[in-house]
């Protein structure tokens, strides 16, 4: 086949992953869903409460406005970088991925909202990714900075979403259904914009609307097996040591599940049928980014010659946090794939590009990486060690060296990750 210029395919890899992001649209899918599970109607003399949480917020919030009738009250919680104004609600902003006064703040108008609705009122919730540290109101006798510091010890262990929500709940006044305890004895109806694969209700947004996935024992033995029990605040240690509410029982919410990573990786294949032979490796990419790194170059090895391969995936990886540099799982991820491609000895023309579809990874400004066949050279050009940066978690640094930061900006909406691989071998 006819050598392709690199700056092609990086900018074909970066309009796979635009796709993906388009078909997350919080708005479109807050409209398709009402077409088929329309807003309830409050009881005599109701109003309907809304409360939309997440990086999705206003998007999810501006669209609901258009449909509802009648007397309601609006409150939108989101990140700074994507606290635009709704007309017609309250706006607050909570910190991501680490809780602080700020989620503290919202939490509390969450509760203080709610605890008005009464049984002829409705309570709707618009719920997108993020709002674990978005809207935070700690169990009694824990604080908020406590709080933070079990955020920043979960995200460091490695330990995928799930256990980590889980662990979130068991602290918490308002996930793990608390918030259905807080708004009752109104029903509530959410619509729910999913950043975790396999989509399990109770782990988005550590499940405000939904029982809780475990226990405070299973929380413990969590934190235990992960090697961070010792580290915790007392305060935390001995809420998790002691025996949760018995008879607890929860109503039940209509939840509707609105959106995706699926749909995001199935638009992503669409696009990419017009730019090459299509192998979609994994629509449920977890685990740490080394293993997921071999997974991805494994399929690149086995790609076709004389054709313009691409590989997609989707999901959420995890880092184990040895180090004291900057980076996210996806940077960590597209630094692996070249360091191991070089390994390799991967041949032909290829670009990786790993980014989050919120377009923030980690605790950066960068939404991922995008790396090709020459970024380790020009690494080096710049006077950094690649290996060093990325054995000390630092693949922000060595990203940026090399200009292969995916910078999207905040993209109002997030559904986890997407991977491109896009590989010609000669």
């Amino acid at each position: 086949m006819t050598p392709l210029c690199i700056d092609t395919i990086r900018n074909a890899t970066r309009q796979i992953f635009q796709k993906a992001v388009e078909a997350a649209d919080p708005a479109l899918a807050v409209r398709k869903s009402l077409d088929q599970s329309p807003f309830p109607t409050p009881g005599p003399n109701g109003q309907s409460y809304l409360v939309s949480i997440g990086k999705a917020a206003p998007a999810m919030m501006r669209e609901a406005l258009r449909h509802i009738d009648g007397a309601h009250h609006a409150l939108c919680i989101t990140h700074p970088e994507n606290a635009e104004q709704v007309e017609g609600a309250s706006l607050l902003h909570g910190a991501h991925p680490v809780p602080n006064e700020d989620s503290l703040a919202a939490g509390q108008a969450v509760k203080d909202l709610l605890a008005q609705a009464g049984e002829n009122d409705q309570v709707i919730t618009l719920i997108s990714g993020g709002g674990s540290a978005l809207m935070a109101l700690p169990a009694d006798g824990i604080s908020i900075e406590d709080k933070g510091k079990v955020s920043a010890l979960l995200l460091g262990a490695g330990i995928d979403i799930t256990q980590m929500n889980l662990v979130r709940q068991q602290l918490s006044q308002l996930k793990g259904g608390g918030l259905l305890r807080v708004a009752a004895p109104a029903p509530v109806t959410s619509y729910i914009l999913s950043d975790v694969i396999g989509d399990d209700l109770r782990a988005i947004a550590s499940g405000p609307t939904v029982a809780p996935i475990g226990t405070r024992e299973d929380a413990r033995a969590i934190c235990e097996a992960a090697g961070i029990w010792a580290d915790l605040p007392a305060s935390v240690q001995e809420h998790l040591s002691q025996p949760g509410a018995a008879g607890d029982v929860l109503q039940t919410a209509q939840n509707h599940l609105i959106g995706s990573n699926h749909h995001s990786l199935r638009a992503a294949e669409t696009k990419a049928r017009s730019i090459g032979a299509v192998q979609i490796v994994s629509d449920m990419l977890t685990g740490d980014v080394r293993d997921a790194a071999s997974t991805l170059l494994d399929a690149a090895e086995a790609a076709p010659a004389g054709t313009l391969t691409v590989l997609l995936a989707g999901g959420e990886t995890t880092v184990q946090l040895t180090g004291t540099g900057r980076g996210g799982r996806n940077q960590e991820l597209a630094l692996h794939v070249a360091m191991g491609a070089a390994e390799r000895g991967l041949g032909g023309d290829w670009v990786f590009l790993s980014g989050g579809t919120d377009g923030r990874d980690g605790p950066t400004d960068a939404a991922g990486g995008i790396v090709d066949v020459e970024s380790l050279k020009r690494m080096r050009a710049a006077g950094v060690d690649p290996a060093a940066l990325l054995n000390n978690n630092d693949s922000y640094a060595a990203l940026a060296a090399s200009g292969d930061l995916l910078m999207t900006g905040a993209t109002g909406t997030n559904v986890a990750d997407i991977q491109c691989f896009l590989i010609a071998k000669p």
